[in-house]
């Protein structure tokens, strides 16, 4: 059977990582204005991310809004938004399936084999919704450095990665792993012999080698 101490791992892991997920999802750096050229030194930084744009001033005063319209957004930043909402919704799922299934746990009796066999199931599911946040912050970050050495792009309007997209990332990559884990507690079949021992066939009663003349 599955080693609970891998099970309670990958389980702490997935409950991390999908914290990492909300916080970097809510978070506004996702991507933060590029110091570059005549933009070394400005007295405003700007920041976006998935719900709004916040602008720091070096005053050290936070101005933020929120997007007014869903359809006037860009149409691979709608993406992102699902991808990561689904991926949130479809890891807790997945973290109560496998909490349900862990050795450690009373939930659904006795029966260790049926017990694993949730517990893989819960880890199949974490590991879905950590494949969506990967592709969805991946997918950001591609759209990110394709602006960003767009010569037709002013310079003043280019931006890198922010803090945000990085947590994101880390809480996916966090998903995954415990998924993984929990994933692999699924325990294999003991192998029954197909064919009957050699002894067996043999178990008639001994022929007699001698003659009679």
């Amino acid at each position: 059977m599955a080693n609970s101490g891998i099970q309670l791992l990958g389980f702490f892991m997935s409950l991390v990582g999908i914290s990492g997920l909300i916080i970097g999802t809510i978070l506004p750096q996702w991507k933060m204005s590029a110091y570059i050229g005549d933009n070394i030194i400005t007295a405003v930084a700007m920041y976006q991310g998935l719900w709004m744009s916040c602008a720091f001033q070096s005053t050290g005063q936070l101005q933020c809004k929120i997007y007014d319209s869903i359809l006037q957004l860009d149409s691979s930043l709608q993406a992102t938004r699902a991808l990561m909402i689904v991926g949130i919704i479809v890891s807790i799922a997945g973290l109560g399936v496998a909490c349900m299934g862990m050795k450690c746990t009373t939930c659904g009796g006795n029966n260790k084999l049926r017990k694993s066999r949730v517990a893989m199931t819960g880890g199949i599911i974490l590991l879905v919704g950590g494949l969506c946040a990967i592709v969805a912050c991946s997918w950001f970050a591609h759209n990110v450095i394709r602006a960003f050495y767009n010569p037709y792009t002013p310079v003043n309007t280019k931006f890198e990665f922010g803090a945000a997209i990085f947590i994101a990332w880390g809480g996916s990559l966090l998903d995954v792993l415990g998924g993984a884990m929990l994933a692999a507690s699924c325990p294999r079949k003991k192998q029954v012999a197909k064919y009957p021992s050699m002894g067996g066939s043999r178990s008639g009663p001994p022929s007699s080698t001698k003659e009679y003349v």
